[in-house]
């Protein structure tokens, strides 16, 4: 376990460099020109020049590529072409809204689609699963923003129970109004996330609900929610720890568009504003955060499927999770046997 995880630690790294590289250069290849843009149209070419030493845009890309990536090390992300204020304030400042938007709709979808997942799939033949499963298919084609402006119609214009939009300028300072301008946001994103997990949750289920180590433990006494709860969860984890790292990473990149319908000042506005005015310290150091973060999520998930199922550990491929089941009652059985073949 150990050597598997230096290994995936060593592969991380590279895929950072890489992501680090691809995202450097290919925003280089963008048209259009910072110095430029900065110091204005009219600006004579000693002007432009001087502003091209000051942003340190006039060094090769490989020099600025490596000072980026060293001032990363150290926390400095560089300085914004627009504000003129250091970039790694500001993210956090955005974070400080984005991952409680994130997190929590991620929450609240689990929450949802759970239950919902597990009634679809073992009611799948009656009309409260066939309903969940109808429903759960059209969410997934409906677009997040629609859903998004659907919930502003509703609770914010017809009945006005939460704002329409906006955080408030203070921050967190009053807790109660910025939970209240995240409702309707970590809804809409719960919605849309829970649609697709519904539908991976009930198939991981329909495929362990036939196999025969559930009917092994229903023959040694199990009822039929004890068997499913005790041996089949556990062997439907493995793929579904792949299917919620990858709807966290959603959940990230569901707030970045989101934050733009709900007018919210955090990570998507600010990239989306970064994009507008090239101001590219800011647009590499976001997209270049978003990509270690969905990597960093799924380094975490083969971790977690490694250590609930041994079989990913190099173990034999009878070596289940689940015979815990006989392990409990063979030795009964094993006496029972011998005693009958003694009395005979």
């Amino acid at each position: 376990m150990r050597r598997y995880m230096i290994r995936r630690m060593a592969l991380l790294t590279l895929s950072a460099l890489l992501a680090s590289s691809a995202v450097f250069f290919l925003l280089r290849t963008l048209p259009g020109d910072a110095a430029l843009s900065m110091a204005g149209l009219e600006a004579t070419p000693e002007q432009i020049q001087a502003t091209r030493q000051q942003l340190g845009t006039d060094k090769p890309l490989w020099i600025q590529y490596f000072r980026w990536i060293g001032g990363m090390f150290h926390g400095d992300f560089g300085i914004s072409y627009l504000s003129k204020l250091p970039v790694a304030a500001e993210i956090g400042r955005r974070l400080a809204v984005t991952l409680p938007l994130s997190l929590s709709a991620f929450c609240l979808a689990t929450l949802i689609s759970f239950p919902l997942g597990i009634i679809a799939a073992v009611r799948r033949k009656r009309p409260v699963g066939i309903g969940v499963s109808a429903v759960s298919s059209m969410g997934v084609a409906v677009p997040v923003f629609w859903v998004g402006i659907i919930l502003i119609w509703l609770f914010a214009l017809a009945v006005p129970i939460f704002p329409a939009g906006g955080f408030p300028l203070d921050g967190w300072a009053d807790p109660w109004a910025a939970v209240r301008s995240l409702v309707l946001p970590v809804v809409t994103i719960a919605i849309v996330m829970s649609s697709t997990l519904i539908r991976y949750i009930r198939s991981a289920i329909l495929d362990i609900l036939g196999q025969d180590y559930l009917r092994t433990a229903r023959s040694l006494g199990y009822s039929a929610r004890a068997a499913r709860w005790r041996h089949g969860v556990r062997n439907a984890a493995v793929p579904l720890v792949a299917i919620m790292s990858f709807e966290l990473s959603t959940s990230l990149l569901g707030a970045v568009v989101i934050e733009n319908v709900f007018a919210i000042p955090g990570l998507g506005a600010m990239l989306l504003s970064g994009v507008i005015n090239r101001d590219l310290p800011v647009v590499q150091d976001i997209v270049f955060l978003i990509t270690f973060f969905v990597l960093f999520i799924g380094f975490l998930a083969d971790i977690v499927q490694r250590i609930i199922d041994p079989r990913l550990r190099g173990g034999s491929i009878d070596q289940r999770v689940v015979p815990d089941a006989m392990s409990e009652e063979e030795p009964s059985m094993g006496l029972r046997a011998e005693s009958g073949r003694s009395k005979s």
